[in-house]
C-alpha cells in the first residue's frame, strides 16, 4: 500500500491500527524491537510513519515533530532498555512513536479521545513515560535528579533526554546543563536538531543549528560530543548512541532531523511543517476545521492596534502563529520580538521594553503564562508597567489534557496587586477590551480568551458602568444574579432561560473586567438574594472568589455560590465532554442554582431537573 494512501473502513467500524502493518506488529514493545533484523527497520519506520499520518489526521495533533523522530526513537529503543533506563522526552509532543513501541500501537487510534491515549507521556499509560510535564526546557532537570538518585543507589544507570523543537532556548535547561556537566554521570543529551519550535529556532543558540557547530555550547561545558549524526538513519543512530553509552559520562548525541519528514503536505507547509494540527485531509493536508477562531479575532484587531498606537509592540515565546502575533509581524516586522520558548524572558523583557516608553502586548497560552507569574508580580506590577498579557487558550483546552488546560491563570494572576484582567465574552467585547487593555498606563493588564472557534455573539441588553447586563426578567431586585465570567456568557443565558421556566427571577451580568472587582458589580450584586459566578478555570482563588472577598471587605453579607473547574487536573477530552463533567453546561448550572436557591429559600420555584433538588422543594414547601 502507498505510504499516504488512505483505507476504506466500514462505517461504524473503528481500523485495526495494526492491519496491513506486519512488521509494526511484531515490534510492540522494545524487547521485540531489539531482535528485528536491521534490515527490516525501513519498513517498520514506513508503516509507523504511515500510522501517525492516518491517526493524526482524525484525532488532530503533533503531527510534524513525531514525522521526524521516528527513526530516532526506533534507535534509542534498540540502545537503552526502557524503562530500566529512563529515556525522557522534551518536549512531550515528540512522543507519538515512544508510544507506538511500547506497547500502544493497537490503542494508537484513540490518541487524544476522551478514554483513549493521552497527547503526551503519561505515567498512568505505561512504566516507559515517566513524565507528563509537557511544557518545554525541564526534562534535563528531572534527568539531572534521576541519575543522582541512582548513583546514591550504587547503580549508575544512564538517563536520556530528547531535546529537541527549540526546547535549549529555554533558560531551565541550561540550568540543568551547568549541573549535569560538573558531574561524572551519565546523562546523554540526545539533540534533535530540526532547526525548529513552532517555527524556524531564533536567537544565538538558533543559529547554530543545523551545523556542525551545535553541540559546540555543551562541549565547552565539558560534555563529550558525538556527531552530527543523519536522524533518519537507523544503524548510524544506533552506533552514535552505543558510544554515548559506554563513555559512561555527560554526553551530547547531534541528530540532524526534519520536522514533518516522509509527508509532502507537512514538508510544504512551511509556516509550521504542521507542528500541531487539527484534524485534516490526508492526501492534501487541507484542515477539515475552517471555523474562525477567538485567535483569529486577536491576529487582526492587533493589527488595528498597531497602525494607530506606533508604542505597541508585541512579544511572542517561540509561537507567533499559534498565539496569533503573525499578522502583526508581518506588518511592522521590526515591532514583534520572538524570544524563543523562554516565557519568563519574555515578560521581563516585555518590561524593559514599557520602561523604554512602548506597550508590550506579550501573547502566551494560558497554561504557560503559570511560569512567567514571578516577572509578573516581580518585573511588571512591582514597578507599575504598563504591559499586556495575552492569554490563549484560557479555560479547558480539549484534547491537550492536563498540562495545557488554562485553569489557573485567574486564580494565579488575580492576586497580582495592581492587575487588571480581562473575560471577554464574544469577538466584539475581545476588541473592545483588548482596546481598553492597551489604554492602561499604571500596571499590567491581561485579557484571556478560550481555545475554541468564535460563537455567536452576545449582545448586552444594557451597561451598568463596566457591568455587560445580558438577561434579566426587569430591573430592579431579582432572586438570582447570575455572573457570566468571559466566554461562558452564552452557556449562562441558556441556565437563566432553564431557571425563568422554573419560577426564578434571574439576571445574567458580565463583569468585563473581572480583577479588580467593580463598584458597578458590588451595585449588582446587592439587587438581588443569591449571588452565583460561573467560570472555566479554577473555583479557588478565582474570579468569583474575589467578588466574594470584596463583598466580605464591604461588610455586605450577601449569599454568594461558585460554578467552576475542580482545583485537580483535568483529563483530556473534548471541551463540550469535559465541561459537562465539571458540572458547566446549562442544565448542570441551572440544577446548581435551583439547589441551592431551596437550600436558602430563595424564591419560589422547582428546580429544573434535578430530582433530589425538586424532593427539598416539595418538602420545603409543607412548611411554608
Amino acid at each position: 500500500m502507498p505510504l499516504h494512501a488512505s483505507r476504506r473502513v466500514p462505517a461504524g467500524r473503528v481500523p485495526d491500527p495494526l492491519a496491513d502493518r506486519p512488521t509494526l506488529r511484531r515490534a510492540q514493545q522494545p524487547a521485540d524491537l531489539r531482535r528485528l533484523p536491521t534490515a527490516e527497520l525501513p519498513v517498520l519506520c514506513a508503516e509507523i510513519r504511515q500510522l501517525l499520518i492516518e491517526t493524526v489526521a482524525a484525532t488532530g495533533g503533533h503531527l510534524g515533530p513525531n514525522l521526524g523522530i521516528v527513526e530516532l526513537t526506533v534507535a534509542l529503543h534498540r540502545v537503552f532498555d526502557s524503562p530500566r533506563e529512563p529515556i525522557l522526552f522534551d518536549v512531550g509532543h515528540q512522543a507519538y512513536v515512544h508510544k507506538i513501541l511500547t506497547g500502544r500501537a493497537a490503542a494508537f487510534a484513540s490518541l487524544r479521545r476522551e478514554g483513549g491515549l493521552s497527547g503526551y507521556p503519561n505515567r498512568a499509560e505505561s512504566e516507559h513515560d515517566w513524565l507528563e510535564n509537557s511544557h518545554a526546557s525541564v526534562a534535563l532537570s528531572y534527568a539531572d535528579g534521576l541519575a543522582k538518585a541512582y548513583e546514591l543507589a550504587g547503580d549508575p544507570r544512564p538517563v536520556t533526554v530528547v531535546v529537541g523543537d527549540g526546547a535549549l532556548t529555554g533558560g531551565l535547561c541550561w540550568e540543568a546543563l551547568n549541573n549535569i556537566a560538573g558531574s561524572d554521570r551519565p546523562v546523554i543529551v540526545v539533540l534533535n536538531d530540526n532547526g525548529r519550535s513552532y517555527e524556524p529556532t531564533v536567537g544565538g543558540f538558533g543559529a547554530l543549528l543545523g551545523g556542525p557547530a551545535a553541540a559546540d555550547p555543551l562541549r565547552a561545558l565539558g560534555f563529550e560530543a558525538i556527531g552530527p549524526v543523519d536522524g533518519h538513519d537507523v544503524p548510524a543512530l544506533e552506533r552514535a548512541l552505543q558510544r554515548a553509552r559506554a563513555y559512561g559520562r555527560p554526553c551530547v548525541v547531534h541528530c540532524i532531523t526534519r520536522k514533518g519528514n516522509g509527508y509532502g503536505p507537512a514538508r510544504e507547509r512551511v509556516q509550521d511543517l504542521m507542528h500541531q494540527t487539527p484534524p485534516f485531509e490526508v492526501a492534501s493536508g487541507a484542515s477539515l476545521v475552517p471555523a474562525r477562531r477567538w485567535t483569529d479575532v486577536l491576529a487582526s484587531h492587533l493589527v488595528t492596534i498597531g497602525e494607530r498606537r506606533p508604542d505597541v509592540v508585541a512579544v511572542t515565546a517561540a509561537m507567533r502563529h499559534p498565539t496569533g502575533l503573525a499578522a502583526f509581524a508581518d506588518r511592522f516586522p521590526g515591532r514583534c520580538f520572538d524570544v524563543g520558548i523562554a516565557e519568563q524572558h519574555a515578560v521581563a523583557s516585555a518590561a524593559g521594553m514599557a520602561m523604554g516608553g512602548h506597550h508590550p502586548v506579550v501573547a502566551l497560552y494560558a497554561t504557560f503564562a503559570n511560569r512567567a507569574f514571578d516577572q509578573v508580580l516581580m518585573d511588571l506590577a512591582l514597578h507599575r508597567l504598563p504591559a499586556t498579557l495575552v492569554l490563549d487558550r484560557a479555560g479547558l483546552t480539549g484534547e491537550d489534557g492536563p498540562s495545557h488546560h488554562g485553569m489557573w491563570d485567574l486564580a494565579l494572576l488575580g492576586g497580582v496587586p495592581g492587575v487588571r484582567i480581562a473575560a471577554p465574552r464574544d469577538a466584539w467585547t475581545l476588541c473592545e477590551e483588548l482596546d481598553e487593555a492597551v489604554e492602561v498606563a499604571d500596571g499590567p493588564t491581561v485579557v484571556r480568551f478560550p481555545k475554541a472557534a468564535v460563537g455567536p455573539s452576545v449582545p448586552a441588553v444594557r451597561r451598568i458602568r463596566d457591568v455587560d447586563v445580558l438577561a434579566e426578567p426587569h430591573q430592579g431586585p431579582v432572586d438570582v444574579l447570575l455572573v457570566a465570567v468571559g466566554a461562558v456568557a452564552e452557556t449562562c443565558c441558556r441556565a437563566a432561560g432553564h431557571l425563568a421556566g422554573a419560577g426564578l427571577t434571574v439576571r445574567v451580568v458580565d463583569p468585563r473586567w473581572v480583577v479588580p472587582v467593580s463598584d458597578a458589580m458590588i451595585s449588582a450584586a446587592l439587587e438581588s438574594s443569591l449571588v452565583v459566578t460561573v467560570e472555566d478555570g479554577v473555583v479557588s482563588g478565582g474570579a468569583g472568589t474575589r467578588l466574594a472577598e470584596r463583598l466580605r471587605a464591604e461588610g455586605i453579607d450577601l449569599r454568594v455560590r461558585h460554578v467552576g473547574l475542580p482545583n485537580r487536573f483535568v483529563t483530556h477530552g473534548s471541551v463540550p465532554s469535559l465541561a459537562a463533567a465539571a458540572g458547566l453546561s446549562p442544565e448542570a448550572i441551572a440544577d446548581r442554582v435551583a439547589e441551592w436557591s431551596c437550600d436558602l429559600g430563595v424564591g419560589v420555584a422547582l428546580p429544573v431537573t434535578s430530582n433530589s433538588a425538586r424532593r427539598r422543594w416539595r418538602a420545603l414547601s409543607l412548611h411554608r
